[in-house]
């Protein structure tokens, strides 16, 4: 048996949104609860609810920006910038931008619909 797992077909999550999501590694791909790596598209407009996930969350981006309100603070990454948001810390992800933002994410533990606690818009 090898030592090592190529990924040739990620997990594309259904989405409603317009964003691409595919799933590299994680719960979806392989059953990896430990850690998962996927690669995202965020079109222009798009923005989730905000979330206290349990989990660390690494966001790397390769083209475009995308903007993180974390505990109140805005901040907006650009190409070639990355950043680190601890657990249990109340976050909202968006591309309030003209382009399509295209990143990595990372989470440890991995990312589960059951772990990130997004918030219900409705009741904001």
């Amino acid at each position: 048996m090898a030592g090592y797992n190529i990924q040739k077909i990620p997990f594309v999550v259904p989405t409603t949104d317009g964003k691409l999501i595919e799933e590299h590694f994680g719960n979806a791909t392989d059953g990896n609860a430990a850690l998962s790596i996927a690669h995202m598209v965020a079109p222009p407009g798009w923005s989730e609810p905000f979330q206290t996930p349990e989990f660390e969350e690494y966001t790397y981006i390769i083209k475009g920006k995308k903007q993180f309100i974390i505990e109140g603070d805005t901040i907006i990454l650009e190409q070639g910038q990355s950043i680190r948001i601890e657990k249990n810390t109340r976050v909202q992800y968006s591309n309030p931008f003209e382009v399509p933002c295209e990143y990595l994410a990372i989470c440890t533990p991995a990312f589960s619909m059951e772990n990130v606690h997004r918030e219900d818009p409705k009741k904001s």
